[in-house]
C-alpha cells in the first residue's frame, strides 16, 4: 500500500493508521519496526518518523500466518456476526481456547473452521481474538473479534471493567441458600489459592480486585419457609478467572453443583425434592449461565446488546426445584 503525505510532519504509524483501518495502531508499529515500511525508497523502521509533504510511504502488509490451532468443523450456535466480530452462545462442557489437556474441540477450532479467510490476521496470525472466557462447564455468551482493529476495541472495554458503561456482563447462577443482603455488592480481591494452586481464593493481602454486583430473583422451592436454594443475577464489575463462583462461596452460598467451591453444601443436596436432586445429578456441572452480553461495537460505536435464555439443563433443574 502506498500513501502520499499531505502535509508535513505526520508521524508515520499515524499516516497509515489513517488509510489502514483494519490493522491497530500497535500492529502497525510492529509492521514498520519489522522493516515493512519504506519512504521515497528508503527503508523506515521508526514508527515515529515524521513525513515530509509529497514523500511517498509504503507499507508491506504480509498475508497472515496460519493459526497455530486447527480448524474443526464443529457446530456453532451464532446469535450474531459481521465482518468484525462473533457472538457465540457457547455450551456448557466446550473449553474455549486449546490448552493442555484440551488441544482439540474447543471454541478456537471451532471459530478457525467457520470464519476461514473473514479471520484477517490479529497480531499478523489468522486467529480468532479471545478478549473474555467462560468457564468449560459455563454456558453463555461470548464475543470474539475476527479483525485486529475489533480485537483492539473490545480489549479496551474488557479492561475497563464497565467502568465507562459500555459493557454489561449479567449471570444468572442457582445458589445454596438464601443471601443476606437480597441485593448487595461483592468486593473481594482474588487470587491463586495457596493450598491448590489450580482454584482462586479471596485474598488475604494483595490479590486483583474483584467486585460482583448480586440480586435474589427467586428462593427455591418457591413459598417454602426455609428455601433450599435461590435463583440469583449477577453482573460483573470486574472479570477475574472463577469469579461468580469464589465470590458466591466466599458469602456461604456457593453455586449447585460447583464441585471445586461448594463440595462443603453437598449434604444440603438432600434437601431438595426428590426430582430436584436428579435434575441436579444430570446438570453435573456449575449452576450458571452467562445470560446477558452487552458492548460498544469496536469499529461502528453501535450499543449491542444479545441475552440467552437458560439452557435446558438448567433450566429443567431450576423447574424440579420449584416442582414444576
Amino acid at each position: 500500500m502506498t500513501v502520499a503525505a499531505e502535509e508535513a510532519g505526520e508521524r508515520l504509524d499515524r499516516l497509515f493508521a489513517r488509510h489502514v483501518g483494519a490493522l491497530s495502531r500497535s500492529r502497525l508499529k510492529e509492521l514498520i519496526k519489522s522493516g515493512h515500511a519504506s519512504v521515497d525508497g528508503r527503508k523506515i523502521e521508526e514508527p515515529n518518523y515524521r513525513v515530509k509533504q509529497g514523500e511517498q510511504a509504503v507499507l508491506e502488509i504480509p498475508p497472515p500466518e496460519p493459526a497455530e490451532p486447527r480448524g474443526e468443523p464443529i457446530p456453532l450456535a451464532i446469535v450474531y456476526e459481521d465482518d468484525h466480530l462473533i457472538v457465540i452462545d457457547k455450551p456448557a462442557g466446550m473449553v474455549v481456547h486449546p490448552a493442555a489437556g484440551n488441544w482439540t474441540g474447543t471454541l478456537v477450532n471451532a471459530l478457525i473452521a467457520h470464519c476461514g479467510d473473514s479471520l484477517s490476521g490479529i497480531g499478523g496470525v489468522r486467529r480468532p481474538g479471545i478478549v473474555h472466557r467462560l468457564d468449560k462447564d459455563t454456558s453463555g455468551l461470548i464475543v470474539v473479534a475476527k479483525t485486529d482493529v475489533a480485537h483492539q476495541g473490545l480489549a479496551a472495554q474488557f479492561a475497563a471493567h464497565g467502568a465507562d458503561g459500555r459493557l454489561d456482563r449479567t449471570y444468572i447462577a442457582v445458589v445454596w441458600g438464601v443471601p443476606e443482603p437480597r441485593r448487595g455488592i461483592i468486593d473481594a480481591p482474588l487470587a491463586r489459592s495457596e493450598t491448590n494452586r489450580t482454584r482462586i481464593a479471596v485474598a488475604r493481602r494483595g490479590g486483583r480486585r474483584a467486585v460482583t454486583r448480586y440480586e435474589v430473583v427467586d428462593h427455591l422451592p418457591q413459598g417454602a419457609r426455609e428455601p433450599v436454594a435461590s435463583i440469583v443475577r449477577c453482573r460483573l464489575m470486574t472479570g477475574r478467572t472463577h469469579q461468580i463462583r469464589v465470590h458466591m462461596a466466599h458469602i456461604r452460598h456457593p453455586l449447585l453443583g460447583d464441585t471445586a467451591y461448594g463440595a462443603g453444601f453437598a449434604a444440603s443436596a438432600a434437601r431438595l425434592p426428590e426430582a430436584a436432586q436428579e435434575a441436579l445429578r444430570r446438570l453435573g456441572r456449575q449452576a450458571l449461565h452467562a445470560t446477558v452480553l452487552g458492548f460498544e461495537h469496536p469499529v461502528t460505536g453501535e450499543q449491542m446488546r444479545f441475552e440467552s435464555p437458560l439452557p435446558a439443563d438448567l433450566q429443567a433443574l431450576i423447574d424440579a426445584c420449584r416442582g414444576a
